[in-house]
């Protein structure tokens, strides 16, 4: 017979589990000390063991008990509604962790003006079909260019780039679109669409028609960008294509 803390140090299953497990006649020990403590048997541990494995493949406690107690359980069965659950769940996760890194590399992009209210948006705007999978609504010579555009829930380094340099851009505003430091981040923009958008520049142009209309831009579930922001950009680019060593 096993103490109740014997059985927590050889299972790793904690004395309030067991207990739980207990009461709703999932595990019930084989009896108890004249303290009240609980006493199990090797019985008791294999069958811990048993419900140690299924939790582990998401079973959960009430399909548990009933499975131990079955002696004709349609496994088959069971195992496929089982992967099914997993399946969805695993499509659910993969919807959340996208919502989750586009919000991290917002909050990049808006910093402390990054607030419930915008997170509760951009949440909702993501439940959306995006309109740039129709890919006959652009003007593109290859269609591969709409898969290198900045991707706000990747981990891509380019992505990343673009928005390490519009965070920047917002975060220097105040100085002008004339600032040395304002300039050096276009430059560097300016670069990036040489390199990944090369003879793109009717795409480019409709792109940004739409990016600076607000309306358009949720209907295309583009990452919102303050009109400011849009505007200081627009207008730094004019005085960056002026200088003799611009594009």
């Amino acid at each position: 017979m096993l103490h109740i803390n014997d059985v927590k140090k050889m299972s790793g299953v904690s004395v309030r589990t067991l207990r739980y497990y207990d009461q709703i006649g999932l595990l019930i020990p084989a009896g108890k000390t004249d303290g009240g403590h609980r006493l199990y048997t090797s019985a008791e541990l294999k069958k811990l063991q048993q419900i140690q494995f299924l939790k582990s493949i998401g079973f959960q406690l009430a399909e548990i008990g009933e499975i131990l107690e079955s002696k004709e359980w349609d496994w088959a069965e069971s195992l496929k509604k089982q992967l099914s659950y997993v399946l969805n769940e695993k499509d659910r996760l993969s919807d959340i962790e996208k919502s989750l890194r586009e919000l991290m590399n917002g909050l990049a992009i808006d910093g402390e003006e990054f607030q419930i209210s915008k997170i509760m948006s951009l949440y909702a705007r993501g439940k959306k079909d995006s309109l740039l999978k129709s890919r006959d609504d652009w003007d593109v010579h290859d269609e591969r260019v709409l898969e290198r555009l900045p991707n706000m829930n990747s981990t891509d380094p380019d992505s990343l780039e673009w928005i390490a340099l519009l965070g920047q851009l917002k975060k220097y505003m105040d100085l002008g679109p004339s600032h040395p430091r304002i300039q050096s981040i276009i430059r560097r923009m300016d670069e990036k669409r040489a390199l990944d958008f090369d003879g793109e520049d009717a795409f480019l142009d409709q792109l940004w028609e739409i990016r600076m209309c607000p309306e358009k831009s949720e209907e295309h579930r583009l990452y919102p960008v303050d009109q400011d922001v849009l505007e200081l950009m627009a207008e730094a680019y004019d005085l960056y294509l002026e200088e003799p060593d611009g594009n």
